[in-house]
């Protein structure tokens, strides 16, 4: 139990994401989660998507024991062990043979606005290679939008970002959804969620597919 972290706000939408992807996948499928953090919500996923095969990962080793945990207390057996990745690198690593290094679902929250701006254009191109030809990359958090006006919270939320790190904040959707078909990647679906979030699913286009197989 000393290795469980827990994120309040991670509580609060688990439900809500599942939910979507429960109506945006198929049955089943593998996928896997870009900074899983504190593994609540690829424990509560695999909870709600039995058929489903999760590879959690995170850029630093810190909260793996708290990734096991939460996915022992809820009694999985769908997800594997956690595994080190940088999104920054030009080879994400896998370990388990239960996957083959290409994904039917991609999943990542919370992520872009807490790293510098580069790791935007990693996650998409990295997406792209190991994405399966008809797999989709879904992020979640808040974003700025054109012609839609920013909550207060988010006004705030953004400030606060940029003082604790100059190269952090919210992105603007039109910014990602470039870095995006750069990629090879369009958008395909943007889901209003609460608290003035969004959930953005991303197709991965077969010509890129191709190239980078």
């Amino acid at each position: 139990m000393h290795d469980l972290q827990h994120s309040p706000a991670a509580e609060r939408n688990r439900q809500p994401i599942l939910e979507v992807l429960q109506q945006l996948l198929p049955t089943q499928g593998a996928a896997l989660e870009i900074a899983s953090g504190t593994g609540q919500h690829v424990a509560w996923f695999a909870a709600g998507l039995p058929a489903w095969r999760w590879q959690p990962s995170d850029a630093q080793g810190d909260d793996f024991d708290s990734i096991a945990e939460w996915c022992a207390q809820a009694g999985v057996a769908n997800v594997a062990p956690p595994v080190l990745i940088d999104v920054m690198g030009s080879r994400w690593p896998f370990v388990g043979a239960e996957f083959s290094g290409c994904f039917d679902a991609i999943y990542c929250a919370n992520m872009l606005h807490i790293s510098p701006w580069t790791t935007c254009a990693a996650l998409m191109h990295g997406a792209a290679r190991y994405l399966a030809a008809n797999g989709v990359l879904i992020t979640y958090g808040p974003y700025l939008e054109r012609d839609v006006p920013t909550s207060l919270g988010n006004v705030d939320f953004d400030a606060s970002l940029r003082e604790a790190n100059v190269q952090w904040g919210l992105r603007a959707l039109d910014d990602v959804k470039q870095q995006a078909a750069l990629a090879g990647l369009n958008l395909s679906a943007r889901i209003q969620m609460p608290a003035n979030n969004l959930l953005l699913v991303f197709q991965r286009a077969k010509v890129v597919n191709t190239l980078l197989a």
